[in-house]
């Protein structure tokens, strides 16, 4: 498998897991069941133009449904109080997009997942998503 990141950095070709090509700034983390899961350490794009869809496409039932709680408190405040400048930019959506990323990998940590190799986990630790 050609690797088009160039990220190559000895690694085993025998070994599936540590011959994915990924960029460089994703992370995989590995359960003891040997379920693989990779994802990007930073903001959360997808999140911020798609809402809680990302999280629904990952299997992340957890924080699919506290996005879809805390977008319908935003919106039931906003109807509330009559605040129609309120619904003028979708800020659960964009608060969402900077930490969904951190929470998909520590709700991950809390089911058993591990960093899958030192690259990951000097990621995580860098990024402030898994203490040392």
């Amino acid at each position: 498998m050609q690797n088009p990141f160039g990220n190559n950095n000895n690694r085993n070709t025998n070994d599936l897991l540590n011959n994915l090509p990924i960029p460089p700034n994703y992370a995989k983390v590995v359960n003891d069941d040997g379920n693989i899961r990779i994802s990007k350490v930073g903001i959360s794009w997808t999140t911020f133009w798609f809402g809680p869809l990302p999280a629904l496409f990952r299997g992340d039932y957890y924080n699919f449904w506290l996005m879809l709680v805390l977008d319908a408190d935003y919106t039931l405040v906003g109807l509330f109080f009559h605040l129609n400048w309120f619904f003028t930019f979708p800020w659960p959506t964009f608060v969402f997009a900077f930490f969904y990323n951190m929470m998909f990998f520590r709700h991950s940590f809390t089911l058993g997942y591990r960093p899958a190799d030192q690259h990951s986990r000097e990621l995580l630790i860098q990024s402030r998503y898994l203490k040392e």
